[in-house]
């Protein structure tokens, strides 16, 4: 703020200049004020900070290894189930090619079902954990948490997948499974 001015009319000295210098100490440097950044003072919802044991879990979870684990189950889990329903509509199980005629027992089909369903849900398992393993890898190397690591992800593990019956199937594989995690990353975000 300016001084009064004086009564003598004469005109008030003009404030000193604000050195550039000092300035940036009071923004970045050793005389600057750490200021709590607190949700609640922009309008957000107040919460408590987090304890110790809360931020240990929260590390546990975006942990690599958690990850696979988590996605190996659930693509055990969900191929296992998809197993189990494509058996059930499959009107072969059962069916015994040496004796056309003969109706298979609800234990053969049972049977039949059971092997496809841990057949699928295997499968499903090593897929689940190899993208998430990839995944995180690429993010961690990326630095960066967006669509491009589940397109890059996709294409190396439909890609490793596929080269195991050439390079024509290894392409072929990189692109389909890139292009689905795309939609799928797409659909979600």
């Amino acid at each position: 703020a300016a001084p009064p001015p004086s009564g003598s009319g004469e005109p008030a000295p003009p404030p000193p200049p604000l050195q550039y210098s000092l300035l940036l100490q009071h923004l970045v440097g050793d005389k600057r004020q750490p200021r709590v950044w607190d949700p609640a003072a922009l309008g957000g919802i107040p919460c408590p900070p987090k304890s110790e044991e809360q931020k240990m879990v929260e590390r546990v979870m975006e942990s690599c290894p958690f990850k696979a684990a988590l996605a190996c189950v659930g693509g055990f889990v969900l191929g296992g189930a998809f197993g189990v329903f494509t058996a059930g509509i499959d009107t072969n199980v059962g069916f015994d090619p040496k004796d056309p005629y003969r109706t298979p027992t609800a234990k053969e089909v049972l049977k039949d079902m059971g092997q496809r369903g841990i057949s699928y849900a295997k499968n499903f398992a090593i897929v689940g954990a190899m993208f998430s393993c990839t995944e995180c890898v690429v993010e961690s190397y990326r630095g960066k948490s967006d669509w491009k690591n589940s397109v890059i992800s996709g294409c190396i593990t439909g890609g490793a997948i596929g080269f195991r019956a050439g390079l024509k199937a290894g392409v072929i594989g990189c692109g389909g499974f890139a292009a689905f995690s795309a939609a799928v990353d797409y659909y979600l975000r």
